[in-house]
C-alpha cells in the first residue's frame, strides 16, 4: 500500500464497515448462521446500524472511543458435517482460540465476529453457504474452505471477479496454484507427493499401488506424485467418497503385485480401505498423504493393522515459542494436542485481523491491499496479535508488521500460497510418531 500525501487520521480511527461485498446474480440464502459465539442470529442482529445493502457503518470518527460501533464481522465455510468434519472440528477449536487471543486486544476498539456456515464437506452445500455469507451477511472477507473441490468451487461461483478476499484454512491441491487470487494457510499438496516419491524410493521400493480420492484434492496429489515417482505404478485408480464398500480398489491393490501402497484419500475412506485389508490378510507397506491421518483411524482400525505405515503431512511450526503457547492453550481447553490443522485455522483468523487493523476500511477492496501484506518478509517478525498491534501503534501499516503464524512463515507468494513445513509420521504401536520436519 503506497502512503498518502501530507497528514491523514491514524489508520484505525478510520476504518468504516461496510456491506459491498456482494455478487450480483447469486442470491443469498435466507435463514440463520452461527456465530462464533454458538448463538444464531441474523445479520442484522450483529450490527450496530442498517446502511441499507445488508451492512452497516461506522462513524468516521474515533473508533475506539465510539459505543455504538460494532464488531468487524468476516464468514467462515467449514466441514462441520460430511466426511471432512473431523478437519472441521479441529479449525473450530483453532478459529476459537485465535478469536480470543485477538479480542483480548481489540482491533481499534472492536472484537472480531466470525459467522460459520457448514459446507457439509461438498462443493453445492459450499458454495450455497459462501453465498449467504457474501451477498445475505455482506462480509469481505472470507475464510473457507477445508476440501480443495470445496474451495475451488467457492473461488469460481462466489469470490472470482470481486473484491472478497477468500483464504482457505486447509485445501491443499496443487491446481489451486493456477488461482493466484484464492489463497491458502495450508502449504500445496505438491510437496507431499514430491517428499513421498523420494520417501517411497528411499526405503527401497520401485514399484507402487496408487488409490486416489477423484475429486481436485486427489488428482492434484496424484499427477503430482506421477511426474516425481521414478518407478512403476502397478496400480493408479481413483474412487469415490462415502461409499459402503472399498473391497474392489483393495483387492486391485493387492492384484497389482506391489509391495508399497499409496493412499491419498479422506480419513473415513481410508478407515474402510485399512479394514479391509486386514480382513482379507492382505500385507503392503502403507504410505498415504495427510487427510489420511487421525485419531479416528486409528480407534477404528484393528490394532496393529497400520503399525509401519508413513505419513507425510503439513506441520505447524513446533519448534516456535509461540506455537508451543498456542499449543499449551490447546491442549488446557481440551485435552488433546492439536494438528496443524488447528495451527491453520488459527493464523487465518489472525491473518485476517491484521489485514483489518492495517486497512484504510473495512471493505473488501482494501483487505485485499493488506491481507498478503502483513505476513511479508520485509516488516518486523512478529509472533502473536498482540506483539503485532504493538508495532503498529497508532499509525502503522501492513508493511511495518510480518506475522509468523503458529504454522510458521506463511509469506504468501504470487500464487497465494504460503512457505510451508511437513512433517514425516510413522505409525508404530498404533501411534503417530514425528520422525522429522522438511520445508516444504
Amino acid at each position: 500500500m503506497e502512503p498518502n500525501d501530507g497528514p491523514e487520521p491514524k489508520r484505525r480511527d478510520v476504518l468504516r464497515l461496510s456491506g459491498t461485498a456482494g455478487l450480483a446474480g447469486l442470491a443469498g440464502l435466507a435463514g440463520c448462521s452461527t456465530t462464533d459465539s454458538g448463538t444464531t442470529e441474523t445479520a442484522t442482529e450483529t450490527s450496530s446500524g442498517d446502511d441499507g445493502d445488508g451492512g452497516t457503518t461506522a462513524d468516521d470518527g474515533d473508533t475506539e472511543d465510539s459505543g455504538e460501533a460494532g464488531p468487524y464481522t468476516i464468514g467462515m465455510v467449514d466441514s462441520l458435517t460430511g466426511s471432512l468434519s473431523a478437519f472441521g472440528q479441529r479449525n473450530q477449536r483453532g478459529k476459537d482460540l485465535a478469536l480470543a487471543d485477538v479480542n483480548e486486544v481489540g482491533i481499534g476498539g472492536r472484537e472480531l465476529e466470525i459467522v460459520v456456515e457448514d459446507s457439509e464437506s461438498q462443493s453445492q452445500a459450499g458454495v450455497s453457504a459462501a453465498q449467504k455469507l457474501v451477498n445475505q451477511d455482506g462480509v469481505p472477507s472470507l475464510i473457507g474452505a477445508v476440501g480443495s473441490g470445496v474451495s475451488l468451487a467457492i473461488y469460481e461461483s462466489v469470490t472470482q471477479g470481486t473484491d472478497t478476499v477468500q483464504l482457505s484454512q486447509n485445501s491443499t491441491s496443487p491446481d489451486l496454484t493456477e488461482f493466484p487470487g484464492l489463497l491458502r494457510m495450508s502449504p500445496t499438496g505438491g510437496t507431499q507427493s514430491t517428499a513421498l516419491a523420494r520417501i517411497i524410493e528411499e526405503d527401497g521400493y520401485d514399484s507402487v499401488a496408487l488409490a486416489w480420492v477423484n475429486n481436485d484434492y486427489g488428482q492434484g496429489l496424484a499427477e503430482t506424485f506421477r511426474e516425481e515417482w521414478g518407478g512403476e505404478i502397478a496400480y493408479d485408480q481413483p474412487h469415490d467418497q462415502g461409499q459402503s464398500s472399498y473391497s474392489s480398489t483393495v483387492s486391485g491393490m493387492a492384484d497389482s503385485g506391489a509391495d508399497a501402497w499409496l493412499f491419498i484419500t479422506y480419513q473415513p475412506e481410508f478407515t474402510a480401505m485399512a479394514q479391509e485389508a486386514y480382513s482379507n490378510g492382505y500385507e503392503a507397506q502403507f504410505y498415504g498423504a495427510d487427510s489420511v491421518q487421525g485419531s479416528d483411524v486409528l480407534a477404528d482400525t484393528p490394532e496393529g493393522s497400520l503399525d509401519g505405515m508413513t505419513i507425510v503431512t503439513p506441520s505447524a511450526a513446533i519448534d516456535q515459542d509461540n506455537y508451543r503457547s498456542f499449543a499449551s492453550e490447546f491442549e488446557s481447553e481440551h485435552g488433546d494436542t492439536p494438528t496443524s490443522w488447528s495451527a491453520f485455522a488459527y493464523d487465518c483468523v489472525v491473518t485476517a485481523a491484521l489485514s483489518i487493523a492495517t486497512a484504510d476500511e473495512f471493505t473488501g477492496a482494501a483487505l485485499q491491499e493488506t491481507v498478503r501484506e502483513v505476513t511479508r518478509p520485509e516488516g518486523e517478525a512478529v509472533f502473536t496479535f498482540a506483539e503485532a498491534m504493538d508495532v503498529l501503534g497508532d499509525d502503522g501499516d501492513a508493511s511495518d508488521i510480518d506475522y509468523q503464524g503458529v504454522s510458521g512463515p506463511i509469506d504468501f507468494d504470487e500464487n497465494g500460497d504460503p512457505v510451508g513445513f511437513l512433517q514425516i509420521l510413522t505409525v508404530e504401536d498404533h501411534e503417530y510418531v514425528s520422525s522429522g520436519t522438511i520445508e516444504g
